[in-house]
């Protein structure tokens, strides 16, 4: 993104923007800016929303769908659902689905009897999906109704099932834990938004009874999930600037949790890496990213705010390459497949990226629409959800 000196006007423009596009992640003290898709604000500075061409491409890897199932259509804070025996996935008219993961085959279909704005998050016996009227519905493994729960605000990413717990983020930037048998509310983390953010419809990651959710303001956060209480608050970025569109530093997408690290990546800011259980700085590097990263043993992927995809050390935040082929693409975060990193445009093109050495080296076609959200590892490939609607199951070799 380049930074304008007009900035005054641009941030009335900004407003005006948000408010005919019917935005309602309004409060008295913050402006959220909805989900764009990465990486500039063009959308909102007159540029063409149309993608470059097609990158040529020496085909040296096959992607090839396992299987392919119809939801309905969805936006940014939808996400699949995967647990050991099931997928979940819900679409913006009420939709919520369950599907075998081994076919692709449609278990059991509902109407949760409201639109959704947000979902699914599933555990072993609980899916939860939630609305813009801050409504929070949970459902047995079945598909039947178990309670119905209330956030202050719309919920805007995937509400996350950690243990007998389960924790919502709401658009004014709280933070619930509900009670996973009833619904009620447990815990509230009072996080306050800065004045401009851009809407983080990524969510969070549950891992040894913690959840690690990136906040505005470049903050990476691991929450005991049954209490709420703040095990660490690690900084990603720190917002800096003489407008407020310049101080926006927000995390946006998942971090990338292993067994020892957690790393994450905020917009106008840093990547950063932390020890999972102290807290602990390890290292950081200016790199600003909408999209989000990825990673293996090795390496940490991240497609970049200019429409690259750089892979760098894990042990010290080092360039190794970087593939600018797909810049002018519009695609979103990356994701471990095989021997490649997968990256999806706007246009629903599945692209593959030598992890050895960031050559291009191949993509697939799909429906023509953006992913919902940055893909997930998926036994042995990975699996979306489309913004027309379908869900794919997708391998590499």
């Amino acid at each position: 993104m380049t930074r304008s000196t007009a900035l005054p006007g641009l941030a009335v423009a900004l407003a005006a923007a948000v408010l005919v596009a019917g935005c309602n992640s309004l409060s008295s003290d913050s402006l959220t800016l909805p989900t764009i898709p990465p990486p500039s604000f063009d959308w909102l500075t007159g540029g063409s929303n149309k993608p470059g061409p097609l990158p040529a491409v020496t085909t040296r890897a096959t992607a090839s769908v396992i299987w392919r199932a119809e939801v309905g259509k969805a936006g940014p804070g939808f996400a699949p659902a995967i647990t050991p025996d099931a997928v979940y996935a819900a679409a913006q008219d009420g939709t919520l689905a369950r599907f075998d993961p081994a076919t692709g085959r449609t278990v059991w279909r509902i109407n949760a009897g409201q639109k959704l704005e947000a979902g699914p998050g599933a555990g072993a016996s609980l899916v939860v999906v939630g609305t813009d009227k801050g409504k929070v519905l949970a459902f047995d493994g079945d598909g039947k109704p178990r309670w119905t729960g209330q956030v202050s605000s719309e919920v805007i990413s995937p509400p996350i099932v950690a243990g007998d717990v389960v924790v919502v983020q709401s658009g004014d930037g709280r933070i619930y834990g509900l009670a996973g048998d009833t619904g009620k509310t447990q815990w509230v983390d009072p996080r306050t938004l800065p004045p401009l953010t851009i809407r983080n419809s990524a969510g969070g990651i549950e891992t040894r009874g913690g959840v690690f959710i990136g906040t505005a303001g470049g903050r990476l956060i691991a929450l005991a999930s049954e209490t709420g209480a703040i095990g660490w608050d690690g900084t990603v970025a720190v917002p800096k600037g003489s407008t407020e569109l310049d101080r926006i530093a927000d995390v946006t997408s998942l971090p990338f949790i292993d067994e020892n690290e957690v790393c994450a990546a905020a917009y106008q800011g840093r990547i950063a890496c932390f020890d999972l259980v102290r807290g602990t700085l390890l290292w950081t590097r200016d790199i600003s990213s909408l999209a989000g990263i990825s990673g293996d043993t090795s390496r940490i992927y991240v497609v970049a705010a200019d429409g690259s995809v750089q892979a760098l050390d894990r042990s010290n935040g080092a360039s190794v390459w970087k593939q600018d082929a797909l810049a002018k693409r519009r695609i979103g975060g990356p994701q471990v497949i095989g021997d490649d990193v997968a990256v999806i445009d706007v246009e629903g093109y599945l692209h593959l990226i030598a992890r050895s050495d960031g050559r291009y080296v191949g993509r697939l076609a799909t429906d023509g629409s953006a992913a919902t959200a940055q893909p997930a590892r998926f036994g042995g490939g990975i699996l979306w959800q489309s913004r027309k609607g379908d869900l794919y199951a997708v391998t590499a070799r």
